[in-house]
């Protein structure tokens, strides 16, 4: 069973979800306020995922993602909040977020999330072994990639599914639609940047080719593919 971590003041929802979620096979522990989120992922075992409010009576939702990221940064995250306008949405992508939900939401969406988030996390091969494409190294299993042998480029669940389906096939691009389906395990609904933000973290992680060109190229009408 997956255990969750939910951070929400609203203890009437985390009652609902935690009654929806446990009957769909989830453990949940609640969290009120980013204190006791942040003494909880101190002192227990690292759950499985954290859904995460913005809004929160001792603090912005945010800067415990930043912290999330920092300290445990293949921790899948999803942002939960009222605040659904496309700046927050972009906010909380840019910042590490595997997704992002407006409320209210439909538990059944929220389920789906989550499980496809759960579903990145651990499906990485269960082998160390490097992919290398150019000056690249990347291991899928680490979520680790590095640039001629330097310091290690730690990637999000998200942002290493992308590589790795980038990296399958270089130099050929890969659809949006067959990309988000790859790399975040759904299609992308009308107006949804989710995946235009984690490819957007990823080339800053990332950096460009010695000679400053982009190592990942976007073709309008086509979608993505790693150059080399």
């Amino acid at each position: 069973m997956s255990s969750i971590l939910l951070v929400d003041d609203d203890q009437e929802l985390c009652e609902l979800l935690s009654h929806w979620l446990s009957q769909e096979g989830f453990v949940l522990h609640a969290c009120f306020d980013t204190q006791s989120a942040r003494d909880y992922l101190d002192s227990h075992p690292q759950p499985d995922a954290v859904i995460l409010d913005v809004m929160l009576p001792d603090g912005n939702g945010l800067q415990l993602l930043r912290k999330i990221r920092a300290e445990h940064p293949q921790l899948p995250v999803l942002m939960l909040s009222a605040r659904g306008e496309p700046t927050d949405r972009i906010i909380g992508l840019e910042l590490g977020a595997d997704d992002y939900l407006a409320k209210p939401c439909d538990p059944r969406e929220l389920t789906a999330r989550l499980r496809a988030v759960l579903r990145r996390s651990v499906s990485a091969p269960a082998t160390l072994s490097t992919i290398i494409v150019g000056d690249l190294q990347y291991s899928s299993a680490r979520g680790v990639a590095n640039i001629n042998d330097q310091d290690d480029i730690i990637l999000t669940v998200s942002e290493g599914r992308i590589l790795d389906a980038l990296l399958a096939a270089p130099g050929e691009p890969i659809d949006k639609q067959q990309l988000a389906q790859l790399a975040l395990d759904r299609k992308l609904t009308l107006y949804d940047r989710s995946l235009d933000m984690h490819v957007s973290n990823l080339r800053r992680k990332l950096g460009p080719h010695a000679d400053a060109s982009p190592r990942i190229v976007a073709l309008r009408g086509r979608g993505y593919y790693y150059s080399i």
